[in-house]
């Protein structure tokens, strides 16, 4: 019994080593691209958002953009944040609010935080602070650090000053009655 167990404990440790030297970690960028490149020819989301993400910092926007859709088709989520920043700014795509819209709320669904954070500002931006602290709290929740504040401002942005006065008016009339 010890005998094979000791043979088995081999034959994992040299399969260990045989997948260990497969998987070496490229030391360059130029290596860290090769790799990815391997990757995006299997479609490998992940790899896809990369590349996307070096063509953006490249300038080349129009490429960026067929990467991250790619990535995105394939449902990485942080591909749909990248593509709805693209929309936002009109780099490589003309500008297009309901498009960034759609990819931010994929992007939330999906579990990105900045997501999440920008779909309040945007709600908050379009005067609906009901739904902006819905998805503030949620961005909160999921540890977004700015999400707090914004959750805040909603709040007070759906505060009525009438409501105000009208509950100092109130407070004032017991007080003297």
């Amino acid at each position: 019994m010890l005998i094979k167990y000791e043979r088995q404990k081999r034959r994992w440790q040299k399969s260990v080593h045989s997948v260990e030297a497969q998987f070496q970690l490229p030391t360059s960028k130029e290596g860290v691209d090769k790799d990815a490149m391997k990757r995006v020819e299997v479609n490998d989301p992940a790899a896809l958002r990369y590349m996307g993400i070096a063509r953006y910092n490249e300038g080349n926007y129009k490429s960026s953009f067929a990467y991250l859709l790619k990535g995105a088709e394939l449902g990485d989520v942080g591909a749909h944040y990248q593509i709805s920043l693209l929309y936002r700014d009109g780099e490589g795509v003309e500008k297009d609010v309901k498009k960034k819209v759609y990819h931010l709320e994929e992007a939330a669904i999906g579990g990105h935080l900045g997501a999440r954070y920008n779909l309040g500002n945007h709600e908050c931006r379009n005067s609906r602070h009901d739904r902006a602290a819905k998805h503030y709290i949620i961005a909160a929740n999921l540890g977004h650090e700015a999400a707090l504040r914004g959750h805040q401002a909603a709040i007070d942005a759906m505060k009525s000053p009438q409501r105000d006065e009208a509950e100092a008016f109130v407070a004032l009339q017991s007080t003297v009655n």
